[in-house]
């Protein structure tokens, strides 16, 4: 475990950095090209940097991404 002291606008920066690596990962998620390991590697990603964003989003926030979480259809 690792703990971080940051200023209010580092944890907006953080905030802005993780929202625009999940919008990322959603769209190569959701790339019908992309099949086997790729998208696998591509939504362990996701969940990972999820919780990441998870520790410092509202819920409200959180409900946007929630989604990229539930398994694809293919």
């Amino acid at each position: 475990m690792l703990g971080m002291l940051f200023t209010d606008k580092e944890c907006r920066e953080l905030d802005y950095l993780l929202r625009k690596e999940l919008d990322e990962l959603l769209l190569e998620m959701n790339d019908r090209r992309l099949e086997g390991p790729v998208r696998e590697a591509i939504a362990n990603r996701y969940k990972t940097i999820f919780r990441m964003y998870a520790r410092i989003a509202s819920p409200r926030d959180l409900s946007r991404y929630a989604a990229g979480l539930r398994p694809q259809k293919r």
